[in-house]
């Protein structure tokens, strides 16, 4: 299997930026008000919402960081093409049957992109990873914590 880690989609980097833009305006800003709004009530020596202010501008900070790494890393992948063969891909949307006849449809995502209630499967995952090149009419088994799963793809896209 391909490395997954900072592949993304062109919708998961916009989600990226978009939390990195809040964090890093109205996320500081916020933090900013709170650190001057304790330090008029005096003694900061035991000022406990100045301490707790601070350590969360900290936090901010980190996440801020991380941020900027995922974005910079990141490599947008477009939606896999249906002339590919047929095969499953990063970006593909699949649908499968299981044993019990059972069908869903994924589309194989990056993990920070990945909602599989909302029907975004992380490439990572398990049942992706056992999807990941198989072509319409393949049976995969998946094994998962509530047991063995055996999945027929059914269309891939």
């Amino acid at each position: 299997m391909p490395d997954t880690t900072n592949l993304t989609t062109a919708e998961g980097l916009d989600v990226l930026e978009a939390e990195l833009a809040e964090l890093e305006g109205d996320g500081r800003r916020e933090i900013a008000e709170r650190i001057k709004t304790a330090r008029e009530w005096g003694d900061l020596k035991e000022n406990a919402e100045y301490h707790d202010a601070k350590n969360d501008q900290a936090h901010l900070e980190t996440k801020i960081a991380r941020l900027r790494e995922k974005i910079a890393a990141a490599v947008v992948v477009e939606e896999a093409p249906a002339s590919r063969g047929g095969a499953v891909a990063f970006g593909s949307t699949v649908v499968v049957r299981d044993q019990d006849g059972v069908e869903q449809t994924w589309r194989i995502v990056s993990s920070h992109d990945a909602a599989p209630r909302e029907g975004r499967l992380s490439a990572e995952s398990p049942v992706a990873v056992a999807l990941l090149g198989r072509r319409i009419g393949e049976q995969v088994s998946v094994s998962l914590p509530r047991g063995k799963r055996a999945l027929t793809v059914l269309s891939v896209g």
